[in-house]
């Protein structure tokens, strides 16, 4: 273990930072959960400072604040239509709080939360559960037709209906496995190259810095990517529960 403890891994380690059980359960509140905590603090510090001195000519943090609530607004309309804005305060929580999440997670010695699993699995089981139910509340048993669309012929609904079952309840798998490969593969990719910096002369690396720096500006890129994935994805399925086919 001594020799694994500074590989690209540990990284990745959740360490609880006060111990807690409850019913001889572990609830301690870890590094993951206070990153959790920064990523919704940094999203309401940006608005509030955002918001607290409204003006007609917006200032810097107030344009950014509006680009990304109108850019998520539009994804929401293009996607779902009307109908989905009343979804809208949801999934704008997620994509920010997924968006800072990855951004938080590179900084030096933090913690990224969204390459861990478990919690990309949580929020994809949520976004599952919750589209399904908001699906037969509104279609009642027609919500089936979503897997056999009316109108199709019986030797094709054979093969029709369960490659459309299996996708459907692979969404979550998908959805979670998706942000979680892409973030733990950029952190430990970073984490090996910058290995090489810390072992090599000042003259010699200058080329693994300068791949650092490259894939650094790459994982930026990706975190925004996979924030805006997450939050299209969940449109995409929020639009199969409102308007089927």
């Amino acid at each position: 273990m001594a020799g694994e403890s500074h590989g690209p891994m540990e990284q990745f380690v959740i360490k609880p930072l006060i111990n807690l059980e409850l019913g001889g359960a572990n609830i301690s509140y870890s590094n993951s959960a206070l990153f959790m905590t920064f990523a919704v603090l940094a999203t309401f510090a940006l608005f509030w400072v955002a918001t607290r001195h409204r003006t007609m000519v917006p200032s810097r943090w107030q344009s950014v604040a509006e680009v990304m609530y109108e850019f998520v607004g539009g994804m929401v309309k293009d996607n779902v239509g009307l109908e989905g804005m009343r979804y809208f305060p949801f999934i704008f929580t997620l994509f920010m709080f997924i968006l800072f999440g990855n951004f938080l997670g590179l900084l030096p010695y933090s913690f990224t939360f969204t390459s861990h699993i478990i919690v990309n699995a949580v929020l994809a089981l949520f976004i599952f559960i919750s589209v399904t139910v908001i699906g037969f509340a509104r279609h009642g048993m027609h919500y089936f037709s979503l897997f056999c669309p009316p109108g199709t012929p019986l030797p094709v609904a054979f093969i029709l209906v369960p490659i459309e079952v299996m996708s459907y309840f692979i969404r979550p798998v998908s959805l979670s496995l998706r942000l979680f490969a892409n973030m733990l593969a950029g952190h430990v990719l970073l984490k090996v190259l910058a290995g090489f910096i810390i072992t090599l002369p000042v003259w010699a690396g200058i080329v693994p810095f300068s791949a650092v720096f490259a894939v650094t500006l790459l994982e930026i890129m990706v975190a925004a990517i996979q924030a805006y994935v997450f939050a299209l994805l969940t449109c995409i399925y929020l639009n199969d529960a409102i308007n089927l086919h």
